[in-house]
C-alpha cells in the first residue's frame, strides 16, 4: 500500500532521529499531526504559540547538532514561526519547518488565510519550496533536509491542505546520507600566520563557538603562545572553569576590564571560530589573524593580516606544527608576563564581583552607602541571585537566558563548568526566548536539569506557554529576574543621557500566576531568604517558577566605561529626579 505525503514526511523524521515536533495543530497540518499520533517514536508537543515552537526546535538543534522540527498551519500559524526561525538562522543551526497552505486549487486566489510562504520565508530560509504533487516526495523532502543540515540553516517545506493525505504513485524510502566535511587552509597561509605569531611579543586569543570542538588543541596553542584567552558569550560553554588557566572572560558590554585590557595590550590578535560583531571592542592597529570555516566571515569585523579558512581544530593543529620552538629574537621560552598580568587582573575583578554578589553585601558600610543611592527599596541584587543559582545548579545543567539584563548576570556569575550547556538568542537578540528554548531542551532529556534565566519582560511576552510546560510535565526551573523594567532599554536610555521612559512594567505576581496554572510558584522579596528559596525551587519536582524581585536600578558597568557614558548616566538621573518631583503620579 502506497504511503501518503504526511506518512512519508513523518516516517522520514523518525528515521532521522527526530523525537519531538513542536507546533499548533489545525487545518493543513491535520494529516501530519495524525501521522505523528500513530508513530511511536515521534512526539507531538502542542504549544500555545508557534514562535515558542520554533524557538524550542532551534534549541534542540543547537544542543544535539541534529535537525530540529516545528510546524505552523495556514497563514497566521506559519507567520508566527518567523521570529524563532530567524533565531535558528542567525544561530546557524539546522531546523526544518513544515508550513501549511491553502488547497492547491485556491493558490493565487487570495483565499482565506492565504500567504505566499515561499516569499514569506525567502530571507530566513536556505531552502523553501511548496509541494504541488505527491510524486515530488521524497526528493523534495531530501533536498530540504540536506540543505538544512549541510548549510546549517532553516528549510521550509510548504504542504497545501489537500495534499497531506494523498498517496504517492511511486513510493520509496527517503535517503539522507550526508557527511560533514573537514576543511583546512592552504599550507602557505598557515606558514605566514605562524611567522607572524613567532614574531609577536604579546598575543591574545579571541575564542568563539566555532572553537568549542577543538578545546584541547586551543588550550595547547594558548600555552605555546603564552596568550590570554578572551571568550565570546557562546564560548563560555567549553572554555570556562578551573581547567582552563588562560581564559579571562568576555569583552563587550557584558565583559570585564581584564578581557578588554588583554585585547588592547596585545600586539597580535588571533581570532578562533568567532565572528564577534561589535567593531568598537576590537583594538585598532593590531596584527590580526582569523580562523573561520566561512570565507565570508574573514575580515568583516576588523582588518585581517592573514585569513585561514578551515575547521578550527585542523587549522590549530597545523599552526602548532609550524610554530617555532623558540619565538624569533627570544633567548629562551616565550615571555609569559602578558598572560600573567591578564589573569591577575581577571582574578581581582572576579573577587570584586563576588563581594557584590554576597547577599550580605548591603549590610556592610560600603553596601549601605551604595544601597542609599541605588537600592532604596532593599530589593535583591541580581548579582546575588545569579551567583546563588550558579552554586546550586548541577554541573551538567542546561542554561537558557533571555536577551537583556538576564544574560548580563548569567555571563558574569554563572560558570559553564563541567558539562553545562548554554543557549540564548545571542545573534538575533530576541526577547522571550529563554522559556521556549528551555522547553525544547527539557524535551530532549527530561532527567537533565534545565534552568531558564528569564527577564520579566521576556517571560510575559510568551507567558501562555507556561501551560505547555505543565501539560508536558517538563521540570524546567524558571528563574525570573523581576525588576519591573525593560532593564536593558532603561540602561540604554540612561547611558545616552535620557530619562527612563516606557520601560516600567506593571507585573503580576508571577509566582501566583504559575500556581494558578498548576506550576510550583515561589516568590522571593527578602535577600535573607534568597539561597533557601533557590534551593527549594531546584529540589522541587516538576516545573517551578521562581519570581525574585530584583533591584531595578542595578547598573552593569561595561568593560571600558567611557566619560561620555558616565556623563550620560549622571544627566539621566538628574532628569529622572526632576521629573519624579514634578509628577505627583510618580512612575
Amino acid at each position: 500500500m502506497a504511503r501518503t505525503v504526511a506518512r512519508v514526511i513523518v516516517d522520514a523524521l523518525e528515521e532521522l532521529g527526530v523525537r519531538q515536533v513542536f507546533g499548533v495543530v489545525g487545518d493543513a497540518l491535520n494529516p501530519l499531526t495524525d501521522a505523528i499520533r500513530t508513530t511511536e517514536d515521534v512526539e507531538w508537543v502542542g504549544c500555545r504559540h508557534e514562535e515558542v515552537a520554533a524557538f524550542a526546535a532551534s534549541a534542540q538543534s543547537q544542543l544535539s547538532g541534529t535537525l530540529g522540527v516545528c510546524m505552523g498551519t495556514v497563514g497566521p500559524g506559519s507567520i508566527h514561526l518567523l521570529n524563532g526561525l530567524y533565531d535558528a538562522a542567525k544561530s546557524r543551526t539546522p531546523v526544518l519547518a513544515i508550513a501549511g497552505q491553502v488547497p492547491l486549487a485556491e493558490l493565487g486566489s487570495d483565499y482565506f488565510q492565504e500567504v505566499d510562504n515561499d516569499a514569506l520565508f525567502s530571507d530566513v530560509a536556505v531552502f523553501r519550496a511548496t509541494i504541488t504533487s505527491p510524486d515530488q516526495l521524497p526528493q523534495m523532502l531530501e533536498a530540504a533536509v540536506r540543505n538544512a543540515l549541510g548549510r546549517k540553516g532553516v528549510a521550509v517545506l510548504t504542504v497545501p491542505g489537500d495534499l497531506g493525505d494523498r498517496e504517492l504513485s511511486a513510493d520509496r524510502s527517503a535517503r539522507f546520507s550526508l557527511s560533514a566535511p573537514v576543511s583546512r587552509p592552504e599550507e602557505s597561509a598557515v606558514r605566514r600566520a605562524a611567522e607572524l605569531l613567532d614574531r609577536a611579543e604579546r598575543i591574545t586569543l579571541l575564542v568563539g563557538r566555532g572553537a568549542r570542538a577543538a578545546r584541547e588543541d586551543v588550550l595547547t596553542l594558548a600555552d605555546r603562545l603564552a596568550a590570554p584567552m578572551v571568550l565570546t558569550l557562546k564560548a563560555k560553554e567549553g572554555f570556562e572553569g578551573e581547567t582552563n588557566p588562560f581564559q579571562v572572560g568576555q569583552t563587550g558590554l557584558i565583559g570585564n576590564p581584564a578581557a578588554a585590557s588583554a585585547l588592547h595590550d596585545a600586539d597580535t590578535l588571533l581570532l578562533l571560530g568567532t565572528d564577534f560583531p561589535y567593531r568598537d571592542w576590537y583594538p585598532q592597529g593590531r596584527t590580526v589573524i582569523q580562523v573561520d570555516t566561512e570565507a565570508a566571515h574573514i575580515g568583516r569585523r576588523v582588518p585581517v593580516e592573514v585569513g585561514l579558512v578551515g575547521d578550527t581544530g585542523a587549522t590549530v593543529r597545523d599552526l602548532l606544527g609550524h610554530l617555532a620552538a623558540t619565538p624569533a629574537g627570544a633567548e629562551g621560552a616565550r615571555d609569559r608576563s602578558h598572560l600573567e598580568n591578564a589573569r591577575k587582573s581577571f582574578a581581582q575583578w572576579r573577587a570584586g564581583q563576588a563581594r557584590l554578589a554576597d547577599p550580605a553585601h548591603d549590610k556592610g558600610l560600603v553596601g549601605r552607602v551604595r544601597s542609599a543611592l541605588d537600592n532604596r527599596g532593599h530589593d535583591i541584587r541580581p548579582e546575588a541571585l545569579a551567583a546563588v543559582v550558579d552554586r546550586v545548579a548541577e554541573d551538567n545543567a542546561v542554561f537558557t537566558s533571555d536577551t537583556g539584563m538576564a544574560t548580563v548576570w548569567l555571563s558574569r556569575f554563572v560558570e559553564m563548568r563541567g558539562e553545562r550547556r548554554l543557549i540564548g538568542s545571542y545573534n538575533l537578540g530576541s526577547m522571550a526566548n529563554a522559556m521556549p528554548q528551555a522547553l525544547g531542551a527539557q524535551c530532549l532529556d527530561r532527567q537533565r536539569q534545565v534552568v531558564a534565566f528569564c527577564g520579566d519582560g521576556g517571560l510575559s511576552m510568551l507567558l501562555g506557554d507556561l501551560m505547555t510546560l505543565k501539560a508536558s510535565r517538563l521540570p524546567v526551573k524558571l528563574v525570573v529576574f523581576d525588576n519591573r523594567r525593560l532593564g536593558m532599554v532603561k540602561l540604554e536610555q540612561e547611558q545616552a543621557g535620557l530619562p527612563e521612559f516606557g520601560t516600567v512594567l506593571d507585573n503580576p505576581d508571577f509566582a501566583a500566576v504559575a500556581t494558578a496554572l498548576g506550576i510550583t510558584g515561589i516568590r522571593v522579596t527578602d535577600p535573607d531568604q534568597l539561597e533557601e528559596s533557590v534551593r527549594r525551587a531546584f529540589s522541587a519536582p516538576g516545573p517551578v517558577l521562581l519570581d525574585v524581585l530584583t533591584n531595578p536600578d542595578e547598573i552593569a558597568v561595561p568593560a571600558k566605561p567611557t566619560v561620555e557614558q558616565g556623563w550620560g548616566f549622571a544627566v539621566a538621573k538628574v532628569k529622572e529626579i526632576v521629573r519624579s518631583h514634578g509628577d505627583t503620579g510618580g512612575h
